[in-house]
């Protein structure tokens, strides 16, 4: 008999090997049912809502019609001025505010991961309890310690002759770059973390006894090692930045006249859905908004999510 044929069937491993694929699969159904239906849904509801128009008859006092106006809303949307101008006030908050978080976050992951593992494990839950404040939360406290006339900010400023408005036109983005940051920091530096541990330690005793420094070793092994960890929060940061809206919206209550209606794009699209009435419209720059941001998070990720070369 041939050796070919003393070899015994694979086809119940393979079909074993199916069922363990399939398995493995099944614990990421839940999350694209969800991903289905709050997210993919949704936006075939904006695609189809922004190709049509509510038009109203006899100089406007008549019934609404709704009527089929194709890309009509969409070439609104690109020629308005203060949609887009929200988005540039984003985009370069984003260019400022997205690489120094990105920069505390390394430099606190290194200094945990340089420490012993009983001092990191000591202050590595305080620095994430930022993370897990809800937002809102967090918003109402940053607002309650900017305040001029209850919060300590501002008279503790006084007491070196400042003059800190932190609801003025020339302070609004720091302050709400200091609470994105305070929110936004921990979580960072936990994932660059996680990633610092599961680098194995040889490769650092090696570095070691080569005579490399410490600070050497941090910036030329342990940061590029990261580097798709960083890809990732820097993407999410992008993403989360080009969408703020409940940061800016509940500093309009205190500053009306510094945060407009159409401070941010999310912020111009919430006014022309909810104060104006026009939905169509908003579902439009809604598509464009998710255009844009999917677009530059995609960029980003073309550019820095390379392989090095050797």
């Amino acid at each position: 008999m041939s050796t070919a044929a003393k070899q015994p069937p694979r086809a119940p491993h393979l079909r074993w090997k199916r069922v363990m694929a399939l398995k493995g699969a099944s614990f990421t159904l839940p999350f694209f049912l969800g991903f289905a239906l709050f997210t993919v849904t949704p936006l075939f509801m904006a695609l189809k809502e922004s190709l049509y128009r509510a038009k109203s008859s006899g100089l406007g006092f008549g019934e609404k019609t709704v009527e089929f106006v194709g890309f009509d809303n969409f070439a609104e949307g690109l020629a308005d001025a203060k949609f887009w101008g929200g988005m540039g006030r984003v985009a370069l908050f984003a260019a400022i505010c997205i690489p120094l978080i990105q920069v505390a976050s390394v430099g606190l992951a290194l200094l945990l991961d340089a420490a012993s593992q009983r001092l990191a494990d000591r202050f590595r839950l305080p620095l994430l309890v930022p993370f897990m404040v809800p937002g809102i939360v967090a918003t109402l406290i940053w607002i309650y310690l900017y305040s001029p006339d209850v919060g300590p900010l501002t008279p503790f400023f006084a007491l070196f002759g400042i003059d800190a408005d932190f609801y003025s036109g020339s302070l609004i983005w720091i302050s709400i770059g200091n609470l994105m940051a305070w929110s936004s920091i921990g979580f960072n530096m936990l994932i660059v973390y996680a990633a610092l541990r599961a680098v194995p330690p040889e490769i650092y005793d090696s570095a070691r006894i080569d005579g490399a420094s410490e600070w050497r070793i941090a910036w030329s092994i342990k940061v590029p090692l990261v580097r798709r960890s960083l890809v990732l929060t820097t993407v999410l940061s992008i993403i989360g930045t080009l969408q703020i809206f409940s940061d800016p919206m509940l500093f309009r209550s205190m500053t009306p006249e510094t945060v407009t209606r159409d401070f941010t794009p999310i912020m111009a699209i919430y006014d022309w859905a909810f104060a104006q009435g026009e939905f169509n419209y908003a579902a439009a720059l809604s598509i464009i908004l998710a255009v844009v941001v999917g677009t530059a998070s995609a960029i980003f990720y073309r550019l820095t999510n390379k392989a090095p070369t050797s």
